[in-house]
């Protein structure tokens, strides 16, 4: 048996091995609850202590991670601040180079825009004294040009008034006066001891119109049958030269005469007569046709070549008069006188050359004072289209000058 003692009232009772085995049971199951209960208690506080201890440690270790990233960031914002300072400068500065390189380049296009503007004006001046000296060229030109034609007019106005005034006869024996004229007032100095007058002598049958000799120490050395023919416009039957050829020839031989002439105003529509004197000896020997104008320069032309041969013609009269061989002579001088018909025909040729230079230099100048009005009117143009330059029409379709510009205007407002 054991006693046990209440630990409330304080009375002992016995109990026997089995209820205290009982008791002893559920004593130990109650402080073993308790002691569990405890256990779990303090368990349980140490791991709230721990945790407690862990969260402090978690939040120490947080706020010493906070404060290095804060430092960090204060660092950070420390080099940012600079860095952010450093491209301020670099800002300032290309702002400051910006403004150097806009005022710079509003500098050149000023210089660029007066450069244009003097020249768009020195355009002007040219286009202007070009102006003027085409004016004056075409002044000069034109004043030579109607000078040379009213010449020629006035000179046509006199022949076909003459012609209109006068009867046919009249008409040739005008022609003959004005050759006489000529002879006798601007040749007669030149020839001193020469003949010329009218052909009187028809005892032959027929007599030329004038006969021209010319003497060097009372020795004849040349010779000239001259016929002068003309009619008027309104004569019914039109006579051509070849229609006189004849005539003039039997004339030359019936006188003893060397050079036969036709001086002609026939056939005025003729390019070969009116080209310069005309040499006919292919059909009649020594004979030419020419216009009154070539009267002078025919009969200077063939005195020229004859007084070369004086000497010889002297030495053949001489040996023909004493009966002498005069067969090389005659060869000598045949030679001479075939060489002057061939060079007097190139001097012909050339003659005639010279007279259509003349008039295609006429008809040159007449395209000259053409092109003078088109370059007056291309000059107009020209200075019309420099009076309407701007610069929107200088920069249209640049983009680069029109952005430019377009900054420049928005920098000067």
């Amino acid at each position: 048996m054991r006693e046990l003692k209440c630990p409330k009232c304080g009375s002992v009772f016995s109990v026997d091995e089995a209820d205290y085995a009982s008791i002893l049971s559920q004593v130990k199951g109650a402080e073993f609850d308790a002691e569990v209960s405890r256990r779990l208690a303090e368990l349980h506080r140490q791991q709230q202590a721990e945790e407690q201890a862990r969260a402090a440690k978690a939040e120490q270790a947080w706020q010493n991670e906070l404060f290095k990233r804060e430092q960090q960031a204060v660092a950070a914002l420390s080099g940012k601040d600079k860095e952010i300072a450093e491209l301020k400068a670099v800002v300032n500065h290309n702002a400051d180079a910006l403004r150097i390189a806009v005022m710079q380049e509003q500098q050149r296009m000023n210089d660029t825009l007066r450069t244009k503007e003097n020249e768009i004006a020195q355009l002007k001046a040219d286009a202007q004294l070009a102006k003027s000296e085409a004016a004056v060229r075409e002044n000069s030109i034109k004043e030579s040009y109607e000078g040379k034609l009213k010449a020629a007019e006035e000179q046509v106005a006199y022949y076909k008034d003459l012609k209109t005034r006068l009867s046919t006869k009249m008409v040739g024996e005008t022609l003959e006066v004005h050759c006489s004229t000529i002879f006798n007032g601007e040749m007669r100095p030149m020839f001193p001891n020469a003949y010329f007058e009218k052909d009187n002598d028809a005892s032959g049958g027929s007599k030329g119109d004038f006969i021209f000799r010319d003497f060097v120490d009372g020795f004849e050395y040349i010779s000239i049958m001259f016929e002068m023919k003309n009619e008027m416009d309104e004569t019914a039957t039109k006579h051509k030269n070849e229609d006189f050829l004849k005539k003039l020839d039997a004339d030359r031989n019936a006188k003893g005469c060397e050079y036969a002439v036709l001086v002609s105003l026939l056939e005025p529509d003729s390019e070969l007569y009116n080209g310069g004197i005309v040499d006919v000896s292919y059909r009649y020997p020594k004979m030419y046709v020419i216009r009154p104008q070539f009267f002078k320069s025919m009969i200077t032309l063939l005195v020229g070549a004859a007084r070369k041969t004086v000497d010889y013609q002297r030495q053949l009269a001489e040996a023909r008069s004493q009966s002498i061989d005069v067969t090389n002579f005659e060869d000598k001088l045949m030679a001479f006188k075939d060489s002057f018909g061939r060079n007097y025909r190139l001097a012909s040729e050339k003659f005639k050359t010279a007279i259509d230079e003349i008039d295609k230099s006429i008809a040159h100048l007449q395209k000259i004072k053409e092109a003078l009005i088109g370059s007056e009117n291309n000059l107009r143009i020209a200075n019309d289209k420099a009076d309407a330059l701007t610069i929107k029409k200088l920069t249209k379709g640049n983009p680069t000058m029109m952005a430019k510009f377009e900054d420049l205007s928005g920098m000067i407002d």
